[in-house]
């Protein structure tokens, strides 16, 4: 199967999306339960009319599961799925959202790249604990993660204070 060079599209999801990402969820060994829920905080990536990358948001107040997060093999290793939760971070930030949690059996190693941190299910705001990927879907083995949204240094602004930004001074 031949595909274009060109980087898929990323868009929000519509409700005619949900069929091709619970398969490329089910493909990829993730929970499916709740997805149709939160469908409207999903981003996809759609290259030739195919879904072929994904990842969602499950809003909880102030706080919310990002989650969902997979890419088709044939567009894995080309920086899709790092375009996809930088995407959905960036929603989030815009929806005023505080912190994003998260549950990863596979990519402990991935997620600190964004700024994710190790935390407990403890730490976690019983709205995000109560969801069915919290209660149900992922193993109470699996790693729980949070970045805090409004604090994140920008790349290259390392050492930067969130006031100085907002002043615009380093």
């Amino acid at each position: 199967m031949t595909h274009t060079i060109d980087t898929p599209t990323l868009r929000p999801a519509r409700d005619e999306d949900l069929g091709a990402v619970e398969q490329l969820l089910t493909a990829s060994g993730l929970p499916i339960d709740g997805v149709a829920d939160s469908l409207c905080s999903f981003i996809v990536a759609e290259s030739d009319e195919r879904i072929v990358g994904v990842v969602g948001l499950e809003i909880c107040c102030e706080h919310a599961l990002l989650r969902s997060t997979a890419v088709a093999p044939e567009w894995r290793d080309r920086g899709l799925g790092r375009q996809l939760v930088e995407r959905i971070i960036a929603e989030a930030e815009a929806r005023n959202i505080r912190a994003l949690y998260l549950l990863t059996t596979t990519a402990e190693r991935y997620f600190p790249t964004f700024g994710f941190v190790k935390t407990t299910r403890d730490a976690v705001p019983e709205p995000v604990r109560q969801t069915t990927e919290f209660v149900s879907a992922c193993p109470a083995t699996a790693t729980v993660m949070c970045l805090t949204l409004g604090e994140r240094p920008s790349r290259g602004d390392e050492g930067v204070t969130a006031e100085s930004r907002n002043r615009g001074m380093r």
